[in-house]
């Protein structure tokens, strides 16, 4: 007997680096026989000019308290965090009541980290839920181990930069490798607690199943750490133009990027250099660099003697400084956008590294893309991201810092000379990059260990709603 067409509700944290990768896993779902519900904050959805129109997904927006959008110099974080959970639970509890008395109730809840609440509101109304995890499982498993029996193991080494903590199934940590949020003097440690109403809602499910934007091939181990939890593979979640090399109508924009801005010249610029030469600088959508780090970082982009392509965010958009110096500095070697296509420019010939803050979108997409990478973590997950990029995938070196916490140009210099040469190290780099991309982009296609793991999810909750 053919189970009926399961309607998910997915939840998402009013982040960009949380809803593209939520909006991939969507379409997923919905080329697996599935509908989907999208919902975010109502500032979120605002923002989200570029919307895919696949049929089978809609778009819903709750009220986080702050619609006209969270301001990091005049909203205080702490609160905003607990204003959307008791503003985000009411609304979603009435957005599930109301899709059901509309005749297609909510067969399963997903949602992605941040938002333990989600699942609290799923249980009351007997809806089944998982999480989508958007960070390595790594990075998952060091949450969990935090806060079960490891915390003053990692504690201790947060705070000595000699020692380093053996995690079961893990590569060896030291401080830096460490989420930024587990360190005491990190100004936003307060989220922590946030971690562990995770990893408890998660524990009152009666089979606990994590789905993580990550595949088998890149992470077997910890993948499998975590013997109370199911974590299911079904990564990495980027445009299926891009990793699939096919075509998908509902990609709207080449990137599928919801938060496009109008487009600039970088792409005829990219096309006016040689194969691999050109170096992409991005540090996403949130980080925030000092001026002189932004100096220290022109003066190792010169000094490489290579074509550059920087995206510097505009003030409007969160960048602190006026960087109109650096920008007249760097003519004509680089380029500097307010804005591309991240995974756009990946993909492209002429690029052949990526200067990165290494959050877990861009680490995926430079695998994705093969391109080599220089890691320059700044917080959060990406000290570890960079750990595993360096150590454990080896496609790509990771800058230092010096005792001020700047990394210097002549140390941009010499990872850049180090990736991008001709010695052996940047052959390794070269032929790892090769190889990861070849692994994920296997991992999606039909077949694949992503593709299967999917679909025996979504085979799983048609059964459940039978």
């Amino acid at each position: 007997m053919a189970h009926p067409e399961p309607h998910f509700l997915l939840v998402t944290f009013p982040a960009q680096g949380h809803i593209n990768p939520a909006i991939q896993f969507a379409k997923r779902l919905i080329r697996s026989g599935s509908t989907v519900s999208f919902a975010t904050s109502v500032s979120a959805r605002r923002r989200m000019t570029m919307l895919p129109n696949p049929k089978g997904l809609s778009f819903v927006a709750f009220s986080d308290g702050y619609d006209d959008g969270f301001k990091a110099d005049v909203h205080d974080p702490r609160l905003f965090m607990s204003d959307m959970k008791r503003l985000g639970s009411q609304t979603l509890r009435e957005l599930i009541l109301s899709i059901a008395n509309e005749g297609r109730p909510v067969t399963c809840l997903i949602y992605t980290l941040l938002l333990p609440w989600a699942a609290d509101v799923a249980r009351d109304l007997h809806v089944p839920s998982a999480l989508l995890w958007i960070q390595p499982a790594t990075v998952l498993d060091t949450y969990y181990y935090y806060f079960n029996g490891y915390e003053d193991a990692i504690r201790y080494t947060s705070k000595d930069n000699s020692s380093f903590v053996q995690l079961p199934g893990l590569p060896p940590f030291t401080a830096r490798d460490l989420p930024s949020f587990m360190v005491d003097s990190n100004a936003y440690s307060f989220v922590l607690p946030t971690f562990q109403e995770q990893l408890e809602a998660i524990c009152k499910e009666e089979n606990p199943s994590v789905l993580v934007n990550t595949f088998d091939e890149l992470e077997p181990e910890a993948l499998k750490a975590i013997d109370r939890f199911k974590l299911i593979a079904v990564g990495p979640l980027m445009p299926s133009a891009f990793i699939e090399d096919g075509t998908d109508p509902s990609d709207t924009c080449f990137g599928g990027d919801l938060f496009q801005k109008p487009n600039d010249d970088y792409v005829d610029w990219l096309n006016s250099h040689d194969i691999s030469s050109v170096i992409y600088v991005s540090f996403g959508s949130i980080s925030v660099l000092s001026k002189k780090q932004m100096e220290e970082i022109a003066k190792g982009l010169l000094e490489s003697d290579r074509p550059f392509l920087w995206v510097i965010r505009s003030k409007e958009d969160g960048q602190e400084e006026d960087t109109e110096s650096i920008t007249n500095d760097v003519q004509p070697k680089g380029k500097i956008v307010q804005w591309c296509s991240q995974v756009e420019v990946l993909k492209h010939p002429s690029v052949g590294c990526f200067l990165t803050h290494c959050g877990w979108n861009s680490s995926l997409e430079s695998l994705v893309s093969g391109v080599p990478v220089v890691a320059f973590p700044q917080w959060t997950d990406q000290g570890t991201n960079a750990k595993l990029i360096e150590d454990v995938w080896r496609t790509g070196v990771r800058v230092s810092v010096n005792d001020e916490g700047i990394v210097e140009g002549n140390e941009i210099k010499r990872c850049l000379d180090l990736v991008m040469g001709g010695g052996e190290s940047g052959i390794e780099f070269r032929l790892n990059a090769k190889k990861w991309k070849d692994l994920a982009r296997q991992a999606v296609r039909p077949g694949g260990s992503s593709y299967i793991n999917l679909n025996a999810f979504v085979d799983e909750v048609k059964q459940g709603c039978h």
